[in-house]
């Protein structure tokens, strides 16, 4: 698996992790992999910039993307994922910046794109859960994964999941300009784009380690956008089918 190593990027988007993104950089170098690491934060009040380019002088493999305001989730994705393919990574794995994916699954992940085109960290496969998080918010997100899979005939159990490795070949197929979504529904559209284009995906089972004391960034906002993004979704997918 070296040579994958060697042309991996792990693409972080950043508001406000400067407690968090320190420890995470240090545990994702500490894997021995021969990984690359791309902050893109968004301007963040509380020194995350400041905070990565301290990193930097520690980390040869630390690239930053300092955004000079907050843009939203979706378009740090898409800045990333434009930096790893004008740079030639071949694959590129995206995470959280607040430490809730655990970077020891990043060596169990990788490995499967030996027969995969896209590989998801899923909390909700045999084998995958979810700590900390209380009993409600558990069962909004399952609920919203179960409407997704429904709504959008797709097998997979976790399409919100922030953990993800993927081929260069799918990015460079997806027009991501196209994509509207600004927030968490950008997980969605994404994978669901790479799934109607006939790629492979897999599901790799994590534990999510969520934590009780921070504030979800989750707004109703991105919920709404989320909900209306897979109803356009579907009656996309079900009107194609009509036409053809």
């Amino acid at each position: 698996m070296g040579s994958l190593e060697a042309n991996t990027i792990v693409i972080i988007p950043t508001f406000n992790e400067a407690g968090n993104i320190g420890p995470l950089v240090k545990d994702i170098f500490s894997l021995g992999l021969n990984l690359s690491v791309l902050i893109v934060d968004d301007n963040s009040p509380d020194g995350t910039k400041r905070e990565a380019e301290r990193l930097q002088g520690a980390h040869k493999n630390l690239y930053l993307i300092n955004r000079n305001k907050r843009y939203g989730l979706g378009s740090a994705y898409i800045d990333g994922f434009n930096f790893a393919l004008e740079r030639g990574y071949g694959t590129v794995l995206v995470m959280d910046g607040d430490q809730s994916h655990p970077p020891s699954y990043i060596a169990e992940m990788l490995p499967l794109l030996d027969e995969c085109d896209l590989v998801i960290g899923s909390r909700y496969v045999q084998d995958g859960g979810i700590r900390n998080w209380s009993r409600g918010r558990v069962l909004l997100s399952r609920g919203a994964n179960i409407f997704t899979r429904a709504m959008l005939e797709a097998p997979l159990h976790d399409m919100t999941s922030g953990f993800k490795c993927v081929r260069k070949k799918v990015l460079e197929d997806i027009d991501f300009s196209t994509i509207a979504s600004k927030g968490y529904a950008f997980h969605i559209e994404m994978v669901y784009r790479a799934f109607v284009k006939g790629y492979k995906i897999r599901e790799c089972p994590i534990i999510f380690r969520g934590r009780e004391n921070d504030l979800s960034k989750m707004s109703p906002g991105i919920a709404i956008e989320a909900f209306f993004r897979v109803v356009a979704l579907s009656a996309g997918g079900k009107l194609k089918k009509i036409i053809i």
